[in-house]
């Protein structure tokens, strides 16, 4: 058949072997701040971060390796709650219940104004290489939702 006429694949998604998830891909620099380098060649490149807060995998490949929270050298958010949410700027849950315990959001909105500036290095610090905009906003409305249904 000729190849103009057969469609390409779309990206494919890997999926955590554990949970199922939609794994995020990240490289070898999210890699390399997170894993020894004994656990970084244990991985295929590019590797996947779970994002499932339930699910105690934090890196997995196409090869279903994983690497589990209690083995990597520093807690990342969303494993590990009391992590930072923001790993450029070290937002963390309680910056956020701070906020809502004074009434405002002082603290929130001043980690998504930096996380859209230059000085954000997501891609190089986050555990999922990704800005933390979405996790500073679901944890706040969490937070936010928890505080109105009494505690």
């Amino acid at each position: 058949m000729n190849k103009a006429f057969v469609r390409e694949p779309d990206a494919v998604c890997d999926y955590c072997p554990r949970c199922g998830s939609a794994g995020q891909a990240v490289g070898g620099e999210v890699l390399g701040n997170y894993l020894s380098a004994e656990q970084r060649r244990s991985l295929a490149e590019p590797a996947n971060f779970c994002p499932s807060s339930k699910c105690e995998v934090v890196y997995f490949d196409g090869f279903e390796r994983i690497i589990l929270a209690k083995e990597i050298e520093k807690p990342v958010y969303p494993k590990d709650s009391e992590a930072p949410l923001c790993a450029c700027f070290g937002l963390t849950r309680r910056d956020v219940e701070r906020d809502i315990a004074e009434g405002v959001v002082t603290r929130v909105r001043s980690i998504l104004d930096k996380a859209k500036s230059p000085d954000a290095r997501c891609a190089h610090f986050a555990a999922n290489g990704q800005s933390c905009a979405a996790y500073v906003q679901k944890c706040y409305l969490e937070c936010r939702r928890r505080v109105g249904d009494g505690g």
